[in-house]
């Protein structure tokens, strides 16, 4: 997609000046840059999540966030999320329609290499995130969890093409309120992603992400696998304001012991994502 965007999209772009910065222009993933020291930005983001194996699944998360830049290369951000569930009919998992807050996180990011002054830049992210709503099921409890991301990114084709790669690594523990059983699981990913400049302030590419689910948070019995590809459109709406849409559908997958060549066990038939934030 990047490659065609690239060929039939490049007289448009001659003339774009400015570089990248690409802390905000991915739908599911990340890029290295953290923002200028003093940065405040205020931002909510929409994600859906729909399909299962049978019956009719539906799951959304607004989370609202507030981000700072404290230190030179260091970011932190402090979110909130509430969730709507409305599941009918989805094998093992209960029915449930219901709104509720589902808890909140914090995201610490470093960026180690500028690749401007390297061949490519390189960020860490730690997000913590403690739940009282599990986001599958939407069955009440305890959850902990912390998202680990090493994100690289470079300039494909300068002030043009941009491409990213996320290593991520998922622990997670859960202990549910009326079942009482607790567990715990963990997914390990790469995601590759390229976005080039059809307009001043205007990207347009897509992602792709993998992902291998398993038992316990030291990657123990394997799950299940799923492939994710889709579009993803960036758009600068003013000198402050931003807005970010991505949709990804499962191409491929598989669960543990079973057939078919997509898991809809561990994983949804698609994902949505609509990102706006503001500078203040």
């Amino acid at each position: 997609m990047a490659v065609a965007c690239t060929v039939a999209l490049a007289p448009a772009c001659a003339g774009a000046e400015e570089g990248f910065d690409t802390e905000h222009i991915f739908g599911f993933m990340i890029g290295t840059d953290v923002g200028n020291v003093g940065e405040r930005e205020f931002q909510t983001q929409t994600t859906g999540r729909f399909g299962k194996g049978g019956g009719a699944y539906r799951a959304l998360a607004q989370e609202v966030e507030i981000e700072v830049v404290p230190l030179p290369n260091f970011r932190i951000e402090l979110g909130g999320t509430a969730s709507l569930h409305d599941i009918t009919g989805v094998p093992d998992i209960d029915d449930r329609r219901q709104f509720n807050f589902q808890g909140a996180s914090l995201d610490l990011r470093y960026r180690l290499l500028d690749r401007e002054r390297a061949p490519f830049g390189l960020t860490i992210s730690a997000e913590l995130h403690g739940d009282r709503i599990d986001e599958t099921s939407g069955a009440k409890g305890r959850m902990y969890g912390t998202d680990f991301t090493l994100a690289f990114d470079r300039e494909l084709v300068p002030n043009f093409v941009i491409g990213a790669l996320n290593l991520i690594y998922q622990p997670e523990w859960a202990r549910f309120e009326v079942a009482g059983t607790s567990e715990k699981s963990s997914t390990i990913g790469a995601a590759f992603a390229a976005l080039a400049r059809v307009r001043p302030n205007v990207l347009l590419g897509g992602e792709m992400r993998y992902f291998r689910q398993y038992e316990g948070i030291g990657l123990g019995e394997f799950s299940g696998q799923a492939l994710f590809v889709g579009p993803t459109a960036y758009f600068q709406l003013s000198e402050k304001s931003r807005l970010t849409l991505s949709w990804s559908m499962q191409a491929w997958g598989r669960p543990t012991g079973a057939g078919g060549n997509l898991d809809l066990v561990n994983f949804e038939r698609h994902q949505a994502r609509l990102v706006f934030g503001v500078n203040f």
